[in-house]
């Protein structure tokens, strides 16, 4: 006789219950995120790997995703699960070769370690997003045109100039004038944690970097 789970598919409750060993409740949470895997795999590049074999890597990192994700972290299930299935993929292109089957009741292939690295990344993200809400719209802006943060290449100081109509040291002022809200402890406390860069060191430093661009600031150059 089957036993009848009434959590919620979105609590952490169901996670709990699958990571203890219920196959139902890993079921579930794997035909309710499948769609996670198709669309990680419609941006992918292929190469000449045969969909049915990225589509079961795909459902190896959604599986494995479920097994280590915790909600008390504060990541949105789909954010983690994404870089994981992502990571799989990646890796079965490369590999250009099948993945053995049997995976269900199986341990995990990866190491522990590139679990955490998913977890990590996906964290920083999390964490970067939060930060830049707190800048003023044209900086956050020119941020993540400089530095591919939107997920497209980097930009040039100049191509940025063109875009709003000003010389590329005008651009370049107005990224480390972004650069040094992100220093500030109440900007980026969250993301400091998480690079492990939230120590008495690491506030000492930021905050040398930002007294000597304003220093120069008020001599009229900049860094």
């Amino acid at each position: 006789m089957s036993i009848v789970h009434p959590l919620d598919p979105t609590g952490p409750a169901i996670f709990r219950c699958a990571q203890a060993g219920c196959t139902e409740c890993m079921a579930r949470l794997l035909r309710q995120h499948e769609g996670l895997v198709h669309a990680v795999l419609r941006r992918q590049a292929c190469g000449d790997a045969a969909y049915a074999d990225l589509l079961q890597e795909g459902r190896l990192g959604l599986w494995q995703a479920v097994l280590h994700f915790d909600p008390a972290r504060g990541v949105a299930f789909s954010t983690y699960a994404w870089v994981a299935i992502e990571r799989r993929v990646w890796r079965g292109v490369a590999r250009g070769r099948d993945q053995p089957a049997g995976w269900e009741g199986g341990v995990p292939a990866e190491p522990e370690a590139e679990v955490e690295a998913v977890w990590q990344q996906a964290q920083v993200r999390v964490a970067l997003r939060e930060a830049l809400r707190h800048l003023p719209e044209r900086l956050r802006r020119v941020l993540l045109a400089a530095y591919g943060l939107r997920g497209e290449a980097p930009r040039s100081l100049a191509a940025i100039g063109r875009e709003y109509g000003v010389s590329r040291e005008r651009v370049r002022q107005w990224r480390n004038e972004a650069l040094v809200l992100l220093r500030l402890p109440a900007v980026s406390g969250r993301l400091r944690r998480v690079c492990g860069q939230d120590d008495r060191a690491a506030y000492q430093q930021a905050d040398r970097l930002n007294r000597a661009w304003r220093k120069s600031r008020r001599r009229g150059g900049g860094p």
